[in-house]
């Protein structure tokens, strides 16, 4: 009884005011054309992928199936997050209703999932490409990459859903500033004057699917590619089964080490400075460079669109 009285003496919040970031009021243009840049170059290179994928008719490797849906994901990530946040910056921080709020987290968290789960997918990809090399081809058909790919695409929609709706059921009352420049989950529920623990217990059950699950998998597979490399006997042919996954291998590394790096961190105080700019990573940072290293990494993809984009020209 004494607990509903105490939630009657308070105003239940329905907007969230954004914080964004501290102490850029003289320079504020600068981080603005910095991340508008970077945006558009996101999406010029994201949709660069995926049209030459569906255009040119020759790049029908699994490896480049899989890119295509990455790129259509880091489209998503940084949709979701950048168009807010150049207006944060040029306002000093914006006021965003609940159902925005909980909406735009819920698109960042599909695209984060689908994140990790298209980059296990590209590991199975490259692991069977150099462990079976003879049986590639007969294994990873069309079938089981769309299947693969779909199977990312409905987890990535499927497994945020119950934080989504167990995120509407909590009440939000005292401060509604988050210190943050995008609705994530914890600032979100340290503003709760309701029980969180629910939403806490399934966050922690879906960083299992979404991030450990993943990162063995991942690990095995490098596992197994490093010692299939390493048992071949000619330095040419080892450097060209490197170069393979090279790229896949340096996107994983840049995406989860932010990841799991900005989670583990306490979201407290000091630290929050700190997280923001390890959210900007994964973020901003990850769907800018996942196309970049895969262009100009791989060989492969390199001679694959420059032989494609002059075939069209002729």
């Amino acid at each position: 009884m004494h607990h509903m009285q105490d939630f009657k003496n308070r105003t239940i919040i329905q907007d969230f005011w954004i914080l964004g970031f501290e102490n850029i009021h003289n320079v504020k243009l600068l981080p603005f054309l910095l991340f508008l840049i970077i945006y558009i170059i996101t999406l010029s290179a994201n949709f660069t992928i995926i049209s030459l994928v569906i255009a040119c008719h020759h790049i029908n490797a699994p490896m480049y199936f899989f890119l295509s849906h990455l790129s259509l994901n880091d489209i998503l990530l940084s949709t979701t997050i950048e168009p807010e946040m150049l207006q944060i910056i040029l306002r000093e921080g914006t006021s965003i209703t609940q159902d925005g709020c909980f909406t735009q987290f819920y698109f960042f968290s599909i695209a984060t999932a689908n994140e990790c789960l298209l980059l296990t997918a590209m590991s199975y990809d490259r692991y069977l490409a150099i462990c079976n090399p003879l049986r590639y081809s007969s294994m990873m058909d069309l079938k089981l990459c769309i299947f693969l790919a779909s199977s990312c695409w409905v987890c990535g929609i499927l497994i945020p859903l119950p934080q989504i709706i167990l995120l509407h059921k909590v009440l939000f009352c005292g401060t509604n500033t988050i210190n943050h420049f995008y609705c994530d989950l914890p600032p979100l529920l340290s503003l709760s004057c309701s029980d969180t623990s629910a939403i806490e217990t399934i966050s922690v059950i879906n960083s299992v699917p979404i991030l450990f699950l993943p990162l063995i998998v991942i690990s095995v597979t490098y596992a197994n590619i490093i010692a299939a490399i390493l048992r071949i006997s000619a330095s040419a042919g080892r450097q060209k089964a490197f170069s393979t996954c090279s790229s896949h291998l340096t996107v994983v590394c840049v995406y989860y080490w932010t990841l799991v790096f900005n989670y583990l961190v306490p979201s407290e105080g000091q630290y929050s400075g700190l997280q923001k700019m390890i959210s900007v990573c994964y973020t901003i940072v990850t769907p800018l460079l996942n196309p970049l290293i895969y262009s100009l990494r791989n060989k492969e993809i390199t001679r694959a669109l420059r032989k494609c984009i002059f075939h069209e020209i002729k």
